[in-house]
């Protein structure tokens, strides 16, 4: 379901609440489900019974939990106006969203990311993606010069940013060394120490080819 309100998207598929301007509002899931119940019942009153059996089936907590879950949704949409609330108070009944409107998802084709190093390919997935030696990182480089957590890549929908973690040798993105988070392009040039690649992006997915052998490590590696 996607469902704008003001100047906000929601998104139930990827559990994101969006603004216009791509800035992805964090809440809490609990927070995030009575978004979602408000909004397939708005502009109607959803009781706190209906509320409780929801949010919490099998768990008795009080209506102190839920005020709190309403408090924290109304801080992060901005509902300040008590003239115009996007969240209405029924009191000793429950709660009740403005009107929304609730659309239909396009089409969505596959957004992939990846970090090529000539020889293969190092898939990103959504969130924070760790790069360095260490093997539990999400893109292994076992090379010398590469420390053990030496770079994130944050990825959401089509965008990408990056930042060093302290890295003994850095990060240099083209021909700038990292000194604070910044956002990737598609074919930009990465150094993560002495390891060069090569940062792409397409939302028709990856395509396959033939690569030799690595001269390091990675893992996710695709062909």
């Amino acid at each position: 379901m996607i469902a704008r309100l003001g100047n906000l998207t929601f998104d139930s598929a990827r559990r994101l609440v969006t603004t216009d301007n791509g800035v992805v509002l964090h809440l809490t899931p609990k927070a995030f489900d009575l978004l979602r119940l408000l909004i397939e019942h708005a502009p109607h009153v959803v009781t706190k019974a209906a509320i409780h059996q929801r949010l919490w089936p099998v768990t008795f907590v009080t209506d102190t939990t839920l005020v709190g879950v309403v408090k924290e949704l109304r801080r992060v949409l901005g509902d300040d106006d008590r003239a115009a609330p996007i969240i209405r108070t029924v009191h000793r009944v429950g709660y009740a969203l403005r009107p929304v409107e609730v659309a239909t998802p396009p089409e969505r084709f596959p957004i992939e990311h990846w970090m090529s190093d000539g020889q293969g390919r190092m898939l990103l997935h959504e969130g924070d993606n760790i790069i360095g030696r260490d093997p539990k990182s999400d893109v292994w480089v076992d090379m010398a010069g590469v420390s053990r957590k030496h770079a994130l890549v944050s990825v959401c929908s089509a965008r990408a940013e990056i930042e060093d973690l302290g890295s003994k040798n850095g990060t240099t993105v083209g021909s700038e060394r990292l000194t604070a988070r910044t956002s990737l392009h598609d074919g930009d040039t990465v150094l993560i120490g002495p390891a060069r690649m090569t940062y792409r992006v397409s939302q028709s997915g990856i395509s396959t080819e033939t690569t030799p052998a690595s001269s390091h490590r990675a893992n996710r590696r695709t062909h």
